[in-house]
């Protein structure tokens, strides 16, 4: 009875010991280790950290260049109100991408898979707001027309109150080789250049009518377009172009169409690809 009662005894070290004896030749079935990955899933991880800081750097200079725009010009000239500024659009366009790509490198770098869902999640938000822009810009084409038409009447009313909205329209004018809207008449509309202002602008136009802005010299002449609107057609047209920059606009677009859907086509083609780079790494996590 001595011997049993030696034997019987049941102590817990004894399993712990198997445990660890078990352990010690089979360590996968107690521990389980992640897959190491393999030198294409690392390629892909650190190449989708630097397409990620690639555009995570062009948006911090578009917000720059937005920032920019808004303090050079603050406070606004002619009170016009921050909503209405085209420089805003660099701002909410440089900080979104910005956003995205940030995430997209913390992510790739840590390897963390709740801000490459993100990442993934903004990118498919943002692809498809862009193909259904284009699928309404292709069924709207008329509208399309009649918006970019009453934008450009509005900058010729706003002509000497934005800096950005004039050299928008100046460009316009010089590239286009045109003047107003339908006629370099409708800068009879900016009380400006209306033939009953007091400047000394009154019944002219801005010097990016003119057909020889230099007029021989090395410096424009911005006076060439003064008194254009109270001469006649003909004398009108020896000195400024007559034509309208709506019907040349509108040319311009259709003969730029395969160019702009080129384009579209790139973009979507880059974001696939960060997509696609993106849930590689986020299925090796």
């Amino acid at each position: 009875q001595a011997s049993r009662l030696v034997e019987l005894p049941y102590s817990s070290f004894d399993d712990d010991d198997e445990d660890d004896n078990m352990a010690e030749q089979d360590p996968g079935v107690w521990y389980l280790q992640p897959p190491k990955l393999s030198p294409f899933s690392h390629c892909v991880r650190y190449l989708t950290f630097f397409w990620n800081l690639l555009f995570l750097l062009l948006g911090l200079l578009t917000l720059a260049v937005g920032v920019w725009g808004l303090l050079a010009k603050s406070p606004l000239p002619g009170g016009v109100p921050l909503s209405s500024d085209p420089m805003l659009l660099f701002v909410l366009a440089g900080l979104g991408a910005s956003t995205v790509s940030l995430a997209g490198c913390l992510g790739a770098f840590r390897a963390n898979p709740c801000l490459l869902r993100f990442f993934l999640g903004a990118v498919l938000a943002f692809g498809g707001l862009e193909v259904l822009g284009g699928l309404l810009l292709l069924l709207a084409r008329r509208r399309l027309r009649d918006a970019l038409q009453d934008l450009l009447l509005l900058c010729l009313l706003r002509y000497q109150d934005d800096p950005d909205l004039q050299f928008l329209v100046d460009e316009v004018q010089r590239s286009l080789q045109c003047c107003g809207l339908e006629s370099y008449r409708d800068w009879e509309s900016n009380p400006y250049f209306n033939c009953s202002a007091p400047g000394v602008q009154a019944c002219g136009v801005p010097a990016s009518c003119c057909q020889d802005p230099l007029e021989n010299g090395s410096v424009p002449n911005i006076q060439c377009g003064f008194g254009v609107l109270g001469l006649g057609a003909a004398a009108a047209g020896a000195m400024v172009h007559t034509g309208g920059c709506g019907a040349a606009l509108g040319a311009w677009l259709r003969g730029q169409a395969g160019a702009i859907a080129t384009g579209a086509a790139v973009l979507l083609l880059l974001e696939a690809v960060g997509a696609l780079m993106a849930l590689r790494v986020l299925r090796d996590i």
